[in-house]
This record gives structure tokens, sequence and C-alpha cells, in this order.
């Protein structure tokens, strides 16, 4: 895995160059589709259209899902998951980057276990803003004592051990992160 770049975050051209218009993120993982549900929940297909940036922290399963997104979305920002077969991987990166809004982000699957993420996410990602990682289908959001902050958005479609499947919202604006939120969804019908 490659590392970070060393050096300051740049206004990102395509989604957030303009510092005075916040940037709107949509951040969602583990969509599992088809294994976990049909399709993507209606109220996290209605947050595209307002989304100027969607990140996706891996376990797509199927491609259609990543056609899906890259249809619908001004710009994606995704990484492969450990679900994710060869369709997948010859198209998404391990570790994907980008300069949003003047804030450094790293978009990964797997970060190991909880105790000790915060230092072991700071030291492998250290030119990172924010890191948004997936798999666990847990929600998380905390920051590292070096400023990193790590979002893990649950799963749209697969709660697990969580009361809720989840994604989550956040904005960044002069050049910090704001408006964060993590949106509970309704249970499926089955």
């Amino acid at each position: 895995m490659r590392p970070a770049p060393p050096g300051p975050a740049r206004p990102d051209a395509q989604a957030g160059g303009d510092r005075a218009r916040p940037v709107r993120l949509l951040l969602m993982s583990d969509t599992h589709l088809p294994r976990r549900a049909r399709e993507l929940p209606a109220p996290l297909l209605a947050e595209l259209p307002q989304a100027d940036v969607v990140v996706h922290a891996g376990d797509w399963v199927d491609t259609a899902t990543l056609d899906l997104l890259e249809s619908r979305s001004r710009r994606l920002v995704a990484v492969y998951g450990n679900n994710d077969g060869p369709g997948l991987r010859a198209r998404l990166p391990e570790v994907a980057y980008a300069d949003i809004g003047g804030l450094r982000f790293g978009v990964v699957h797997e970060t190991g276990p909880a105790r000790g993420r915060e230092a072991r996410c700071a030291e492998r990602f250290p030119g990172l803003d924010v890191l948004v990682f997936g798999h666990s289908h847990i929600p998380w959001d905390t920051t590292a004592p070096t400023g990193l902050r790590l979002l893990n958005p649950g799963s749209p479609t697969d709660r697990r051990r969580q009361p809720y499947c989840t994604y989550m919202t956040a904005s960044v604006a002069g050049g910090r992160l704001v408006d964060v939120a993590l949106h509970r969804l309704p249970p499926r019908r089955t």
C-alpha cells in the first residue's frame, strides 16, 4: 500500500476548489448487494443528487452497484473490500486518496481491531485529515491525537450487531469537516 503523499492539502479543482460553497459528502460502505439487500435503500438514493462527492469504503459485492453510483454521482471516491471479487478489484484501488475542499481524504476498507485504531491509522496515514473506512458495519467517528478524523458510516443494508442500518453525510467548509451526521435507516420490509 502506498502512503499518502507528503505535503499540504490542495483545494480540489473538481469538488471543493471554491471554498465559499460547502462541499457536500455522502459516505457509505458495506453495501453487499445483492446478498444483503436487492437494492440500495431509498433514503440513501435520495441523498445522491445533493452530494458533491460520494465515498464508498468497499464491500460492494456486485459491480452493478458501482455502475449505479458512477452514473449518478458527481464524483465518486471508492475502494474495494474483502468481499469484492476480481471485477471490482480491477476497477477500484485498495486505498484511495482525494483532496476535497482543502482537506486530504483517504478511503480504505479495513483498519483492523477497534482497540488502538486511532494511533494505528494515524501512523499508517500520516498525511491525511480524514480517513473513511468500513468492514465492521459499526459506525465510528473519532479523532486521533494527531488530528486525523476517522469515520465509518456503517452499512446501509446489513446492520450486523447494530440496531439500525446506517450511512453518513458531512460537509467540507472553510477547509474543515463539518456537519457530520449518522443517518439511521428504517427497517427493511421483508
